[in-house]
């Protein structure tokens, strides 16, 4: 029976990403948890979060968890959902700027700004929720049985800017803007799979079977 560990630092959809997860593989023991060595000791992580990233770095650093999200995002296979897709970045121009974890390239801005630098006119409200398309610009094992085009479900201000061999899905908001990003054994969204019906629970199925190689 393989382990996920969904690690719990306060923010984040937790309950939902477990249920979802136990949902498409009643044979997993999905555990919600801040203790490193079960985080360390389990078989796949996922790393959710919403709110602000100032927060979510402060708790990683005051729960002591930091060191432990670096050395299995880079050992086991590893989602990252919404924040924890910003996080994994190396800045983010949110809370008057905050260093990320710098597990991938680039940096996350807010949707005003990336209007305004792009020259076009907002296309809504901001924060952008809702249902938007992801369009698969890379091959990956998490994108099987998931059309291209398949919309998923979305909440937030901040946007993660296009990343050269990293970016795997695409979906545009005034602005195109990474959905998903992939290297090695990393996978992280944007868009919230636990909130995305049928597409999203095939994406978590996917990462219940992968073993983390491309």
């Amino acid at each position: 029976m393989g382990t996920i560990a969904v690690i719990d630092y306060g923010m984040g959809n937790l309950r939902s990403v477990a249920k979802a997860l136990e949902h498409v593989d009643d044979r997993l023991r999905v555990e919600i948890t801040h203790e490193p060595e079960r985080i360390l000791g389990a078989d796949r992580v996922v790393f959710p979060g919403q709110g602000a990233i100032g927060v979510c770095m402060s708790e990683l650093q005051r729960l002591e968890l930091r060191d432990v999200v670096l050395e299995v995002a880079r050992s086991k296979p590893f989602l990252g959902i919404c924040l924890g897709l910003q996080a994994l970045l190396e800045f983010s121009d949110e809370n008057s700027g905050v260093a990320g974890l710098g597990l991938l390239p680039g940096r996350v801005r807010h949707f005003s700004e990336g209007f305004r630098a792009a020259g076009v006119a907002p296309p809504g409200k901001v924060p952008l929720m809702g249902w938007v398309p992801v369009r698969q610009v890379a091959e990956h094992p998490l994108w099987a049985g998931i059309p291209d085009g398949q919309w998923f479900y979305f909440v937030h201000s901040y946007y993660v800017e296009l990343l050269e061999g990293v970016t795997v899905g695409t979906s545009r908001y005034g602005l195109e803007f990474t959905a998903a990003a992939a290297r090695e054994n990393i996978f992280a969204t944007q868009f919230h799979p636990e909130k995305s019906q049928r597409a999203g629970l095939e994406l978590l199925a996917n990462f219940t079977r992968w073993d983390g190689t491309r």
